[in-house]
């Protein structure tokens, strides 16, 4: 392949600005606010998920509590009940009467019994609450710092959008200055290699950092300035400039 020497020099022009756009593409794939955003957005989820399950374990205690305390009071009603007929007089049988102490004594002991229920479901409810109040603040100082990385994350990305379309508009300039089959074979090397094209630089190619054979260097110097040459070993256009060493 032939092409004029100025042209060929181009494509270092093309080379620089492809290496800008490929590291402004990598800086957007590794920007630090991803792996924050990708930690805080599962941690968010998880906690998500842990408040649903302390609001549930909270309101089954409220309404355990709920029945307790409904069992407390129609227990307490029966025993004022019992104990207004013992007050009353109206029980005058020996054997009605001690059955009746008896039931009273035995609705106090069951009252008893069910507030201390009441007082061990309150207990675990505060607990439950505590867990839930301790949660939802935790979820939201999350939330809270999943936004600000989402906002760092979309101002860089601003940025970077920004200069790689400024970069892509002079690299539309640059190659509309290579002939159409020079421009071919270069875009063909880069997407193989990376890099379509690198300058021979002191005898030493400067895209695989090789130091070229002194029969190589003998070829290059007898070529005729219009050839596009290739280095043996990593296969991109090598280009001649006054810093080759020829």
């Amino acid at each position: 392949m032939k092409a004029a020497p100025e042209a060929q020099k181009r494509l270092l022009d093309l080379a620089e600005l492809d290496s800008v756009i490929d590291r402004l593409a990598h800086r957007r794939r590794t920007l630090p606010e991803l792996a924050v955003i990708d930690e805080r957005s599962k941690l968010h989820a998880r906690l998500a998920t842990q408040v649903i399950e302390a609001e549930t374990e909270s309101g089954d205690l409220a309404r355990e509590q709920s029945k307790a305390e409904s069992d407390v009071e129609a227990v307490r009603t029966r025993a004022d009940r019992d104990q207004k007929r013992l007050d009353s007089g109206a029980v005058t049988s020996p054997r009605d009467l001690a059955s009746l102490q008896s039931e009273i004594v035995s609705l106090h002991k069951r009252q008893g019994d069910l507030e201390e229920v009441v007082l061990e479901i309150m207990e675990r409810r505060e607990a439950a609450d505590t867990k839930v109040t301790d949660l939802v603040t935790k979820r939201d100082e999350v939330r809270a710092e999943l936004s600000a990385a989402e906002d760092r994350r979309d101002a860089a990305f601003g940025e970077i959008e920004k200069e790689s379309a400024e970069v892509q508009g002079r690299r539309t300039g640059v190659a509309g200055e290579i002939p159409a089959d020079l421009l071919k074979l270069y875009e063909k090397l880069r997407e193989q290699y990376g890099v379509g094209a690198a300058m021979l630089h002191g005898g030493r190619c400067q895209g695989c950092k090789v130091a070229l054979s002194i029969a190589e260097m003998n070829r290059i110097k007898a070529a005729p300035h219009d050839e596009v040459l290739r280095c043996e070993e990593c296969r991109r256009i090598l280009v001649r400039t006054a810093e080759s060493g020829l």
